[in-house]
């Protein structure tokens, strides 16, 4: 007896940009996250220019590639380089939860699936960890 096909972790889809529903759901997801970051979190806030709408697009570029989506982020700015590129702020634990519980939120309010949400989780919080530098 043959077992069965094993599926993604994130769920059926082809890929983690599939499951969140591709360019309009990380679209979603990334407003959603900045949109919580100036509500609620002075700390990550003050970490950004005062006209976020680069900082927004360079995520969404940057997720969409990473999710297994278009590379755009590396077609435009080549590597990421994510640990050098945010050498110039002090990121600690604190603030590295801080990112988390944002992203958090963020993914409850695009209403991801809960296989793709907890997959999300799983990949981003060791990411967040590896920003830390002070």
């Amino acid at each position: 007896m043959s077992q069965p096909e094993q599926a993604n972790l994130w769920g059926p889809e082809p890929t983690p940009y599939d499951a969140i529903g591709g360019e309009s759901g990380v679209r979603m997801l990334v407003e959603a996250f900045y949109d919580r970051i100036d509500a609620e979190s002075p700390v990550l806030r003050a970490m950004l220019p005062r006209d976020d709408s680069g900082s927004r697009r360079k995520l969404f570029e940057y997720l969409s590639g990473w999710l297994g989506g278009p590379n755009l982020y590396i077609e435009k700015r080549g590597h990421p380089q994510l640990r050098r590129r945010h050498l110039g702020f002090p990121i600690g634990a604190a603030e590295a939860e801080e990112w988390m519980r944002c992203m958090r939120l963020a993914i409850a309010e695009a209403e991801i699936g809960d296989a793709a949400a907890g997959y999300l989780d799983s990949k981003m919080t060791p990411l967040a960890d590896h920003m830390v530098n002070s």
